[in-house]
Order: structure tokens, then C-alpha cells, then sequence
């Protein structure tokens, strides 16, 4: 293998625990909740569905549509994940942007304990990396903060390419990226749509 092709969400990082995110995000609001009080209230919110946890119980139809595009449009994430979050009566003015804030600083993700390791060793070996991921916004001021964009060769996200996994035409921009075949790349992921890129001639790992 030349290049390894690496999904970011459950691969090499995972969100913040609830209660801490919502903690932090009404601390934001200038709220100090009690943690029992926040315990509940992440409960709700991940019912309702939150970015990098489980689906929502259910889309509102007037959320469909953004739903529907979050990954290929900034707007569309952002405006989609608020959405679900002011389904859920908080009680805290501006909660709902103030949880969605939480996604796009270092400090809402936690690195796996193996992530800079295995990155590095694949660098050492020469082997090309590129993080592909179905996102709506930038990972690289992440990276950036966790010290580990020297170690990446490319960032190919679903909103940037506007091709979202399963598609194989994202698994294709990012080998070309990269300067490789198909055939010479190692997609790793943990989900169905990660399996894509058979489908564009690559290995897959899930």
C-alpha cells in the first residue's frame, strides 16, 4: 500500500462526553448548570440527535432539507444540528449555537490515544495520508491545534469536494491527491459508508 485513506469521526477522533459539552456550551451562555441537571438535558440532546452521535429519533420536516445537505454545505450543517438541538426546551438563550460552537474548536474533540502514533508511523514508512470524512466544516484548525497536520498529506471533506462517502468519487479526488491508484490505497473507517471504496477500486478496512 502506498497511501492509507482514514476516516476522521470514530477513527481518529471522537466528540467531547455529553455532559462536558454541555456544560461547557451553557458555561458559554453564561449558565453553570448543576451536572445532574446537565446529565439530563445531554440525554435529551442526543435523542434529538447531535453532530458525531447518534442519529436523530427524528428529522422535523422543516429540518429535512438541511438534513439532507448537512454534509455538502456549511450552512446546511450548521443550520441542521442547531435545528435539532432548539427541539429540546433548555431554558438557556443561545444554547443551541453554543453546543454547535463546541464542534469547531480542538477542545469538543478527543483525539484516540493511538492516533498521533499510528499517524506517525506512517509517515515514517513513507506511506501517504490523506483524512477523508463526510463533514460540514474545516478539520485543519483542529489538526492544526493537535499538532498533527504535518503528519497528513491531504484533507478531502465531503463539503470541499461536494461528493459525500459512499460515493466513489471522494475516494477518487482524495487518491489523486495523493498521487496514487485506486488500487494502492487503504480506506480505514468504522462505518457502511467508509466500505465505499471498494466501489472506487481501493482496499477497505471497517
Amino acid at each position: 500500500m502506498k497511501a492509507v485513506l482514514l476516516d476522521f469521526h470514530g477513527t481518529l477522533a471522537q466528540v467531547e462526553e455529553p455532559r462536558a459539552w454541555v456544560l461547557a456550551a451553557a458555561a458559554a451562555c453564561g449558565v453553570q448548570l448543576d451536572p445532574v441537571r446537565a446529565t439530563a438535558l445531554a440525554d435529551r440532546l442526543l435523542t434529538a440527535g447531535r453532530a458525531g452521535g447518534p442519529l436523530p429519533a427524528r428529522v422535523p420536516p422543516r429540518l429535512a432539507e438541511l438534513w439532507a445537505d448537512r454534509d455538502l454545505y456549511p450552512y446546511a450543517h450548521r443550520g441542521a444540528y442547531t435545528g435539532l438541538a432548539e427541539t429540546v426546551d433548555a431554558g438557556i438563550d443561545g444554547l443551541a449555537e453554543a453546543l454547535y460552537e463546541r464542534l469547531l474548536v480542538p477542545e469538543g474533540w478527543v483525539p484516540y490515544p493511538d492516533t498521533a502514533p499510528i499517524l506517525a508511523a506512517l509517515r515514517g514508512a513513507g506511506v501517504r495520508v490523506a483524512v477523508v470524512s463526510n463533514i460540514g466544516f474545516d478539520l485543519r484548525p483542529i489538526f492544526d491545534a493537535w499538532g498533527l497536520t504535518d503528519l497528513v498529506d491531504a484533507f478531502v471533506l465531503s463539503y470541499e469536494v461536494g461528493r459525500c462517502k459512499p460515493d466513489p468519487a471522494i475516494f477518487w479526488r482524495a487518491c489523486g491527491m495523493l498521487g496514487v491508484d485506486p488500487e494502492e490505497a487503504l480506506m480505514v473507517g468504522d462505518t457502511p459508508a467508509d466500505a465505499g471504496a471498494v466501489n472506487a477500486g481501493c482496499a477497505a478496512l471497517v
